[in-house]
């Protein structure tokens, strides 16, 4: 096993060790899928969130043991990164691995439990949200800022951006940080980065605009690759359901 904390967060190894090691039978289960996540509590009150990753397929458990760092410690790495950055994310906590000599088994990411006011994906099914058009554009201009910042975040998708409510602002945090990169960002980059968020013209309308105004190009410019790009995505995304149907038919 290898365990690795935030240095705030040493004085609660023993309790964490004592969640992780009895994850199945214990904490508050809030999401149950391929990934599972459960809140527990540090004896200071504080509400942490623990993600247990699926378990990788045979190569990938070769890859993640020799080769290429685990979900939970890209994840990590990632979120201290980010508050480098000065960019919302749950409060890194730690993140743990369990393998054998040859195969990479398990691994979990540890935050701090952040209980936000929305997601982006309820943006993409409540039109009627208050002030929706400042959140989306301020949500745009979040956007920006990351790619200013050369943060390229490749699962900006509508479950992957809470959101806050701060006075008359709106705060953002980004989670399932396990795929990332950081370097500059041209401008046809930067835009198909809003490709997964959502397939309604008038919300691609509203954020090209807003993009437009930040990187000084023109929104003809914007709105025409932005929304290439998201029929690009949509047509891959059920090119591959439509396959996957055909090649699992018997399901």
């Amino acid at each position: 096993m290898k365990k690795v904390f935030h240095s705030k967060y040493n004085e609660f190894e023993a309790d964490i060790d004592t969640y992780i090691n009895n994850f199945d039978s214990t904490g508050n289960a809030i999401k149950d899928s391929r990934n599972k996540l459960k809140l527990f509590n540090l004896p200071d009150g504080t509400v942490i969130n623990v993600k247990s990753f699926k378990v990788p397929n045979l190569i990938n458990k070769i890859v993640y043991n020799f080769f290429r760092k685990s979900k939970a410690q890209r994840s990590f790495e990632y979120a201290n990164k980010l508050i480098d950055f000065n960019i919302g994310t749950p409060a890194p906590v730690g993140y743990y691995e369990f393998s054998s000599p040859l195969f990479f088994k398990k691994s979990f990411y540890i935050s701090e439990q952040l209980n936000s006011d929305l997601t982006y994906r309820e943006l993409t099914t409540d039109f009627n949200y208050p002030n929706y058009d400042t959140i989306l554009r301020a949500f745009t201009r979040f956007t920006y800022n990351l790619h200013e910042k050369g943060i390229l975040f490749l699962d900006h998708s509508p479950g992957n951006t809470l959101i806050k409510k701060n006075g008359d602002d709106y705060n953002f945090y980004l989670v399932d940080l396990n795929r990332m990169r950081f370097e500059s960002l041209d401008f046809e980059t930067r835009i198909k980065n809003f490709s997964r968020l959502t397939i309604h013209k008038s919300m691609v309308e509203v954020m090209s605009d807003e993009y437009a105004k930040c990187i000084g190009e023109s929104y003809d410019k914007v709105f025409n690759l932005m929304w290439a790009e998201t029929e690009a995505f949509q047509e891959k995304f059920h090119r591959r359901k439509r396959l996957k149907k055909t090649l699992l038919f018997w399901k």
